[in-house]
């Protein structure tokens, strides 16, 4: 007899999940959804839908392998309510229950709706994360900044990564100093591992293709991992080939180079194909073998026990309101060249082109190419917000929203970041060889070429004077800017602003 209905999300792929380990497969129903209100809340890129959609699909049958009754709803199937509360109701119409198991979904609007469901949904902790909402509540409480840093030393400790007794491993809890070279003038690596699509995977194309074409993103060629196996021969992959160099260049930018020495992990880690301790464990391994060096591994362990901690932290401690917020009241409307429209920005457009063919760019290209573009130029953060959760295969809202309302638009007022993440073109030219080829002069400060990340860059400072001079990290730059000559002042002003307008206009910039 069924007694209860177990709801697994597309991001919640793991068999240890917790409403799995609560439920009873010999008499418990999983449902399973693909739906349009999931799938079309922003135009999410095409490989990241059939990515979900292939997991979950290949998930499901694990699961009946396993012994679970699997209720498994697929976008074209003519009864599907198409949406995640309607499927519930309809299953639980279907197989005579009154109660639905969850894990707790990374997204408040989710949330929401599963609390308000015809059919009642208790929601258990999503526990697949090493510090519990409780454990990040206790150590925020009373902080007058939530810097990520110390939030990382606790999570070493608490789990022993790259720990000699009570003492970091090297002698240091960060070897960023080590890290963070400009582009090297060759990449030996090769790539992420790629995977040719599966039956279950070509089916899943062709549905998105007839579902989804006009959504902005290439769907074809599709190589991404779509099971556990597949993603755990990922992470071997990267630990063989690509962790050694990762710590030297993971800020680089190289034109025709798109991954470097990435790990392209990200994606299965938020999905749940991978478990982040088993990547770290595997990443510690490679150091204590001698393959790759600490720093290394600790650049790459600390992006996931560190930052991926600490923003899913922020972003349910924050709460529902957290992607609305607009500190510093940026309201221009997303431009065109976010969606591929022309731009002479040469770092622009091949982070957009890059993000379009592949659903995938690194950190700095977020960071400090489309995200300090878009803050420079006063974007409206929640356009912003919505852009970044639709083009990228790893985006989920629990880990986008801070990274973009907060670390690279500092729309929150500074709870994850302590200044605006900001830099003229000079930052870009020292990181990438994308400069060299562009249309515009990164040399050039004013007049016709110039580069708008140096025009923007004092324009953003000098409007936002008031509310970030007494900034201690950012006094100096702002003392540079007083002692400009006033006439160069004001034709940066002059062509800023003439720039802005020409974007606002639908103008090529």
């Amino acid at each position: 007899m069924v007694t209860r209905l177990v709801l697994v999300l597309g991001d919640q792929l793991s068999e240890g999940i917790a409403a799995l380990r609560v439920a009873d497969p010999a008499t418990d129903v999983v449902v399973m959804a693909e739906v349009m209100g999931e799938a079309a809340t922003v135009p999410h890129h095409p490989k990241k839908i059939a990515f979900l959609f292939a997991a979950m699909r290949k998930f499901a049958d694990r699961l009946r392998a396993a012994g679970w009754r699997v209720a498994y709803s697929r976008l074209d199937d003519p009864e599907n309510s198409q949406t995640i509360a309607g499927e519930l109701a309809r299953r639980a119409g279907e197989f005579g229950v009154s109660e639905v198991l969850a894990t707790e979904p990374g997204d408040w609007r989710l949330i929401a709706e599963l609390q308000s469901a015809p059919v009642p949904v208790r929601l258990l902790e999503d526990d697949r994360f090493l510090a519990s909402q409780a454990e990040f509540e206790a150590w925020a409480k009373g902080r007058t900044s939530l810097r990520m840093e110390y939030f990382y030393r606790e999570m070493r400790r608490k789990t022993g990564l790259l720990m000699e007794g009570d003492a970091p491993a090297g002698g240091k809890w960060n070897f960023d100093h080590d890290n963070r070279k400009p582009a090297p003038d060759e990449v030996t690596g090769p790539g992420p591992l790629r995977f040719e699509p599966d039956p279950v995977t070509e089916a899943v194309l062709d549905l998105v293709d007839a579902r989804f074409s006009g959504h902005f993103g290439t769907l074809r060629p599709f190589w991404f991992a779509t099971d556990r196996d597949q993603a755990l021969r990922a992470l071997d992959h990267f630990i063989a080939h690509a962790l050694p160099r990762f710590g030297d260049y993971q800020d680089a930018m190289l034109d025709g180079e798109r991954f470097l020495y990435h790990s392209v992990l990200s994606l299965y880690l938020n999905a749940g194909l991978l478990e982040p301790l088993e990547v770290c464990r595997a990443a510690e391994r490679a150091w204590l073998e001698g393959s790759a060096p600490i720093n290394a591994v600790e650049g790459f362990i600390r992006q996931i026990i560190g930052w991926r901690e600490y923003v899913r932290g922020i972003y349910f401690r924050e709460g529902p309101d957290y992607t609305a917020r607009n500190s510093l009241g940026h309201d221009r409307a997303l431009p065109a060249l976010f969606w591929g429209g022309p731009t002479k920005m040469r770092c622009v457009a091949q982070a957009v082109a890059q993000t379009r063919d592949e659903a995938y760019a690194h950190h700095i290209q977020r960071l400090m190419v489309t995200g300090n573009f878009a803050l420079l130029a006063g974007i409206d953060p929640g356009q912003v917000h919505a852009w970044y959760l639709a083009v990228y295969a790893d985006a989920f809202e629990w880990v986008e929203a801070p990274n973009v309302i907060g670390m690279s638009q500092f729309a929150d007022g500074g709870v994850v970041a302590s200044k605006p993440y900001v830099s003229s073109g000079n930052y870009i030219n020292k990181m990438s060889d994308h400069c060299g080829a562009c249309a515009y002069a990164v040399t050039k400060k004013t007049g016709e070429g110039a580069c708008p990340f140096n025009l923007l860059y004092w324009h953003f400072l000098d409007r936002h004077r008031e509310r970030f001079a007494g900034n201690p990290r950012m006094g100096q730059t702002y003392r540079t800017w007083a002692r400009m000559d006033a006439g160069k002042r004001e034709t940066i002003l002059r062509e800023a602003d003439a720039l802005l307008e020409r974007m606002s206009a639908g103008g090529e910039v």
